[in-house]
């Protein structure tokens, strides 16, 4: 998700407390901070010499051990309120990919892709998610695409790959 579209999710959800799902089930505690925001440039070259630059915003969520059994989510009206007065320090690239930085006791340090969202009752779910990392230069450098069957994650009769 775009950083635009993702400060337009909040803008449209003001009165909903913000939670975010880091895992299938797993939610960020409610005693969450919003203790960073990055604007980053990415300026890369890849494995084939191929050579990217892109924008992305990071958002940091830290949990305080202090709140440790907060039960009230920070609201998403704070939350936009946080972000605006970053963008007015800093602009936003509206058209950056959003992500979100985390961990916990039990959860490696990632950032996080806003992959989608959900309302239920009066919460504001982020759903957040991890992407593999891949080969950028496959056809330079000779990385074949997976075949069909196992892509699709089975055999066909007579394909010869079973």
């Amino acid at each position: 998700m775009k950083t635009q579209e993702f400060l337009s999710v909040l803008e449209s959800h003001k009165d909903k407390a913000l939670l975010f799902e880091y895992a299938p089930g797993k939610f960020v505690e409610a005693n969450y901070h919003i203790t960073e925001v990055k604007h980053v440039k990415i300026d890369s070259v890849d494995c084939g010499s191929g050579t990217d630059a892109w924008n992305e915003t990071i958002v940091q969520l830290w949990e305080s051990p202090s709140e440790k059994g907060k039960r009230d989510y920070m609201s998403t009206f704070k939350a936009l309120g946080i972000l605006k007065k970053v963008g007015q320090m800093k602009p936003y690239d509206m058209d950056a990919e959003i992500k979100f930085e985390y961990s916990n006791e039990a959860f490696h340090t990632a950032q996080l892709f806003l992959n989608d969202y959900t309302i239920s009752n009066n919460q504001l779910i982020l759903k957040l998610g991890v992407q593999q990392t891949d080969c950028k230069a496959k056809e330079t450098c000779g990385v074949p695409e997976p075949a069909m069957a196992e892509a699709e994650g089975c055999c066909t009769p007579g394909s010869g790959c079973c």
